[in-house]
């Protein structure tokens, strides 16, 4: 079984590499339109040139999963501030995407939590189906088509079916392009691992394992059951399984990340999948981004049964 491991946006290793530097509306709106295209500019150049060291940091370092920030561009999405983020980026979101696909780079997107498909309200809606046509232009400007999107089902407004069926009617309405990105993750707190499953085999999309959630907020079926199900949802998608994996912060049940991940806390589901033999990859989602993968992987390579085959990869012997 091989796994693959990555991490989330930010190099912290590298020095002033942030690809999420922003301005507010407040600010840009008190600027000319022309200082403010040249601001919005100036910024999301820098982004892109973070972004694109952490991908070189990926190569260097033989990481073969990458999560972009989703906040590279600002105001993409605001309805005041609209303006073309990807012409005048042309060759910049090409080469990034040339080093992702001539290196096997596994990228992803992670919208945030207002990206939501479960509310009553259709403006909500509206503003979801904007942010995944931003994610979707950035992806397309870096020429990654196999670049997906994870979202979680959203809240449940005190009727989890209703809530539910709002779900899968607003992602059925939405252009296919868009709903062929997505992969919908375990929350830790409204949609467990088998409500999401529902969801998923029921409109063919793969369901990205949270461990860290599974933990919290478990279904009532065991673990060892219920895995070989989410690895089902992945199977016409003619990519690896993929999960999450952090450690929380304070106690097992806590929902906040940790600034490393903890080897005892994630080797029960590591060793629950060996008896699967199912090569799958790993997106490490803790505080110290980088410098947490890496001290994991130093970790995790003495375990017996584990051998280390790069920087960021282990075969785990069944």
């Amino acid at each position: 079984m091989i796994i693959r491991f990555g991490f989330v946006s930010h190099a912290l290793s590298l020095w002033n590499a942030s690809p999420a530097h922003t301005t507010t509306w407040a600010h840009a709106k008190r600027l000319s339109k022309a200082d403010r295209i040249e601001k919005l500019h100036q910024i999301t150049a820098r982004n892109i040139a973070h972004t694109k060291r952490a991908v070189h940091y990926c190569i260097a370092h033989e990481i073969e999963l990458f999560r972009f920030s989703s906040s590279m561009v600002p105001l993409a999405t605001h309805p005041e501030a609209a303006w073309d983020y990807v012409t005048p980026f042309k060759k910049k979101w090409a080469e990034i995407g040339e080093l992702v696909r001539n290196h096997g780079i596994r990228t992803s997107f992670h919208p945030n939590q207002f990206t939501l498909f479960t509310s009553e309200k259709q403006d909500v809606t509206d503003r979801a189906v904007e942010d995944l046509t931003y994610h979707h232009k950035m992806a397309e400007a870096m020429g990654l088509q196999e670049c997906r999107f994870v979202l979680h089902v959203g809240g449940t407004y005190g009727d989890k079916k209703t809530a539910v069926r709002r779900f899968t009617k607003n992602i059925n309405d939405i252009p296919s392009h868009l709903k062929n990105r997505l992969m919908i993750e375990n929350d830790d707190k409204s949609y467990h691992t088998n409500d999401v499953l529902l969801i998923c085999k029921k409109e063919s999309l793969p369901l990205v394992f949270d461990y860290h959630h599974h933990v919290v907020y478990p279904g009532a079926e065991p673990l060892e059951e219920t895995l070989p199900k989410v690895l089902e949802t992945w199977e016409s998608t003619g990519l690896r399984p993929k999960v999450h994996l952090s450690s929380p912060k304070d106690g097992e049940r806590s929902r906040s990340h940790a600034e490393g991940l903890d080897t005892s806390f994630v080797r029960p589901f590591l060793e629950t999948m060996r008896q699967f033999d199912t090569d799958f990859d790993v997106m490490i989602e803790a505080k110290q981004k980088d410098k947490a993968l890496l001290a994991f992987m130093e970790d995790i390579s003495k375990v017996r049964g584990v051998k280390r085959t790069s920087g960021a990869s282990i075969e785990y012997k069944k």
